[in-house]
């Protein structure tokens, strides 16, 4: 095996008609592509590849970053004369600014396009059962006991067409009005309690109240949103004030698919909808927006009914696959998820497209950190991570509030021009229409806590936003690391490499060299409870820390949160259940394949030609958690996938 230095490929793409009416929404989409964690798929740990209970905060597919100031922000309008997006991002990271420098594979790259649709990179998730999720059943359980959130029949026929209507469109906000009215024309209080039954089992996210209006009885519906006093949230420990079936598992498990929102957007909505806090849902891992992904949910003491009911005005997304169980999910629990992935406009030869597939079957990719694991402004996570490993909290406080260059919305730059002048976090503050973000928690710290106390203001930021930024460092330690041991040593395992026995790593020793492959070695993340390889790796390790002042042999913080244990991953990474194929196309807006939603409505596979304008490499491969699609795909097209170089490739076309 050989290993390769990395080089650019010129990528290309065709202006296809609705590009010019879709730029901003693609440059948008561009700046916040990032992974909150690994695999770009799931937020999910290994217990012996990665670190403990502070490293699970990982996601998927382009790129939702373990960054999530982007995330918060992105339903906000941009104010400001911002940049062309080329030049936002000529102050962005390239792959080699973080270590990613390397190839395992011979062949010569090619270009394509990834995610030109989000709808070419789908996420499968595979649970700990080995059981791959997919949508293929609406269909509700049936309980032996009869619920009260179950509707009866006289429930589903209490209201009339235009009730059904008319409380439709109050659901969808489709009109301006603020509340319907039903009158109950047989004033009974059984009948009222079917009317309150049905608006709320047939509408979720719609509340009722009984009225007297001119000596008649109504039946008021408006929304649960801002009536507090009317719409008492439930918690985890009061989720449902009516009784739940002794036979029912206490928890509902479900696969929710959804194209083009992430996984606590689509949480939220759901919550939303059925008057119910978030963290009465629980999951395996968290997915990226900009694909369709497929994963399984467990939410408490709601009924299959009433989520199916949801499917009726849920946008982008669907839930399916109903069952009852008496345990919810934890993050972490899945095998890894299985990608099937779309490259578009292709320019390989058949020959060096069955080279690099072949490759990444047979050997595998560099198990690199993606780029969404360090952001995607000027000022990059690890090194808000390096200043707070080294105890300097000034430097913190600067680089977050700092004026960047780059892809800054404008308040944020109106935001840090203020801080650079006054040093005063009201002030600043002031010039933050959302304080959601980590630069406004920074600031409304420094306002409570002063400026004296900026550990304590730091603190102020949610707990794995924090632990983020130490875990960006340890990343790109880690990525520059295995760079060098694979220019030192290339692809075969050598003495002093660490391989895993069980959960212990341990150093491979001359006389059993043999026994083990490239594919056995694991490299350490830098941590107080981790061994480091006993040949010249290990040096660099030492080397690297202590130019960033930092030292090696003592990795514990005077803040308990911020101490390392360090961990262990393995080096390469060869994929599971990998296959391909070619296809041709003419309009790049086609799907090239059908989706479990498109088989659950019965649409046709896309007709293709067989001689088309464009040619498309259709993937598929299986990766365990916590380890990057976008590696894998860089290992096949031999290109740079940072948003930086891809935008420098498509200047034209993103203009």
């Amino acid at each position: 095996m050989e290993t390769v230095e990395m080089n650019s490929v010129s990528l290309k793409r065709p202006r296809s008609e609705d590009d010019v009416a879709n730029a901003d929404e693609i440059k948008r989409q561009k700046i916040l592509e990032k992974s909150k964690t690994g695999n770009d798929s799931g937020q999910s740990t290994e217990t012996v590849t990665e670190p403990p209970e502070d490293m699970k905060n990982e996601i998927i597919p382009n790129e939702e970053s373990e960054e999530q100031e982007e995330e918060e922000l992105e339903d906000s309008d941009e104010d400001g004369d911002p940049e062309s997006f080329a030049d936002m991002m000529k102050h962005g990271l390239t792959e080699s600014d973080v270590g990613i420098t390397k190839f395992v594979s011979s062949h010569k790259g090619f270009s394509g396009i990834l995610k030109e649709r989000y709808s070419d990179f789908v996420v499968h998730e595979i649970g700990k059962d080995g059981r791959v999720s997919h949508l293929d059943d609406f269909s509700v359980p049936v309980d032996d006991e009869v619920n009260f959130e179950d509707p009866s029949e006289e429930t589903l026929t209490v209201l009339s067409d235009e009730d059904k209507q008319r409380l439709e469109e109050l659901q969808l906000f489709k009109n301006k009005e603020t509340s319907v009215a039903i009158e109950v024309i047989e004033d009974t209080k059984e009948k009222r309690t079917v009317i309150h039954q049905a608006v709320k089992s047939l509408f979720p996210g719609l509340e009722t109240k009984t009225e007297d209006r001119d000596g008649k009885k109504y039946i008021i519906a408006y929304h649960a949103a801002g009536k507090k006093a009317l719409a008492k949230v439930r918690t985890a420990t009061d989720p449902r004030k009516h009784s739940w079936p002794k036979s029912r598992g206490s928890y509902c498990h479900f696969v929710l698919y959804k194209e083009n929102k992430d996984t606590m957007d689509a949480i939220n909505v759901l919550s939303k909808f059925l008057r119910v806090k978030p963290n009465i849902f629980s999951y395996m891992g968290t997915k990226d927006k900009r694909a369709i992904t497929v994963q399984e949910i467990a939410v408490l003491r709601i009924t299959a009914q009433r989520l199916a009911h949801l499917n009726k005005c849920l946008m982008n997304f669907k839930l399916g696959n109903f069952s009852y169980k008496n345990h919810p999910l934890k993050l972490g629990e899945l095998q890894g998820n299985h990608f099937t992935v779309v490259l578009r406009n292709i320019t390989g030869t058949d020959d060096q497209i069955e080279q690099a597939m072949h490759s990444l079957r047979e050997i595998g990719f560099i198990n690199y950190y993606g780029m969404q694991r360090f952001g995607t402004t000027a000022v990059p996570t690890y090194q808000i991570g390096r200043a707070i490993l080294q105890n300097n909290w000034n430097e913190v406080m600067d680089l977050i509030l700092k004026p960047r260059p780059g892809a800054e919305k404008g308040y944020l730059v109106k935001c840090r021009e203020e801080w650079a002048k006054t040093k005063d976090p009201a002030a600043a503050l002031k010039k933050l229409p959302v304080k959601r973000c980590v630069e406004g928690q920074l600031l409304r710290g420094l306002l409570k806590y002063g400026m004296k106390n900026i550990i304590s203001a730091f603190g102020i930021i949610p707990r794995n936003n924090r632990l983020m930024y130490i875990h960006s460092y340890q990343s790109y330690v880690w990525n520059n690391m295995v760079s060098k041991r694979i220019e030192e040593y290339g692809l075969r395992a050598v003495p002093g490499d660490l391989i895993l026995k069980g959960a212990t790593a341990v150093h491979i020793e001359e006389g059993d060299v043999d026994n083990y492959t490239i594919h056995d070695v694991v490299m350490p993340l830098p941590g107080f409870d981790v061994i480091y390889p006993k040949h010249k790796i290990g040096e660099a390790y030492k080397e690297m820390l202590v130019a960033d002042n930092l030292d090696i042999n003592n990795m514990r913080h005077k803040i308990r949160d911020y101490s390392l244990s360090g961990a262990y991953r393995k080096i390469i990474i060869r994929p599971q259940n990998v296959s391909w194929e070619v296809v041709a196309y003419d309009d790049p807006k086609i799907p090239l394949f059908t989706t479990d939603l498109d088989k659950l409505e019965g649409k046709p596979l896309p007709v293709l030609p067989t001689d088309g304008k464009f040619r498309a490499l259709k993937m598929e491969f299986s990766l365990p958690p916590s380890t990057y699609a976008t590696m894998a795909i860089r290992e096949v097209l031999k290109m740079d996938t940072s948003i930086k170089n891809q935008t420098q490739l498509n200047t034209t076309w993103l203009r």
